[in-house]
């Protein structure tokens, strides 16, 4: 059953077409049920590309013009221009697109990590960016902000989609000292948990790495592991014992 689509969007990006698409309304069953994008999960790739078209529709452009690529946790980002084919780009191993051509959905896959849709409307320069703890710490954030800057963007606004947040990410002593080590001021993105372990705070850290770049940012607020009926989330599926989990899509295009 077509189940109508569920679209997030944020006012700060203005007029520029964009959303954070929930799980609701796609055509995959089962651990995916709803609109499970991601073709590296064990999803039917039917259901995924039917999944994947109805996003495309949804954003107005060809199925074929709804660019991703394949996501490794870097801080590399690929910068779009009308001769990459979808095909080509979707084995470029990055985690952030952006582009100044008209016509191009930009997208990426998360199940818990940040979605970032990032534009500057005056200039015609738009950017989406999957970064989880491993890539915000590295770098992926700034790596967007500058390919966004090299194609003219001046005054860049970005979002932050639905992620998890702190009350849900406990982590390790570990994890936190490879954020301390980067930086001491890190610790105010940690605090104690119920279990006496550290909590992360994954999208003000996000906020705080975008306005540090000169970038007007927000969060969408939303919880990905919280919510089992709209979204899906990594955590979620490992703690109950899942085989897979979905891969939601945010995307953006001019």
């Amino acid at each position: 059953m077509h189940t109508t689509l569920e679209i997030l969007t944020h006012p700060a990006l203005g007029a520029v077409r964009h959303g954070f698409f929930t799980r609701k309304g796609g055509a995959s069953s089962g651990l995916f049920a709803g609109l499970n994008c991601g073709r590296g999960s064990s999803d039917q790739q039917d259901a995924v590309n039917v999944n994947r078209a109805r996003v495309a529709e949804a954003m107005g452009v060809p199925a074929g013009r709804l660019a991703t690529v394949h996501q490794v946790h870097s801080a590399d980002v690929a910068t779009v221009t009308d001769a990459d084919t979808p095909e080509a780009l979707a084995a470029t191993r990055a985690d952030a697109l952006v582009t100044a051509m008209p016509g191009i959905a930009l997208a990426v896959l998360t199940a818990d990590c940040q979605p970032v849709l990032l534009a500057d409307p005056q200039a015609g320069v738009i950017g989406a960016a999957h970064a989880g703890w491993k890539g915000a710490l590295d770098g992926i954030l700034d790596a967007t902000v500058d390919a966004m800057r090299a194609l003219g963007a001046r005054e860049i606004t970005a979002v932050i989609g639905p992620t998890i947040s702190q009350r849900a990410y406990e982590v390790g002593e570990d994890f936190m000292d490879r954020f301390l080590i980067e930086d001491p001021a890190y610790g105010r993105f940690f605090s104690g948990g119920p279990n006496g372990r550290p909590m992360f705070d994954l999208p003000g850290f996000g906020l705080a790495r975008l306005r540090d770049l000169g970038v007007e940012a927000e969060w969408s607020g939303h919880c990905t592991y919280s919510d089992p009926d709209r979204f899906f989330s990594y955590r979620r599926s490992t703690h109950l014992r899942e085989v897979d989990y979905g891969r939601l899509i945010s995307a953006i295009a001019l």
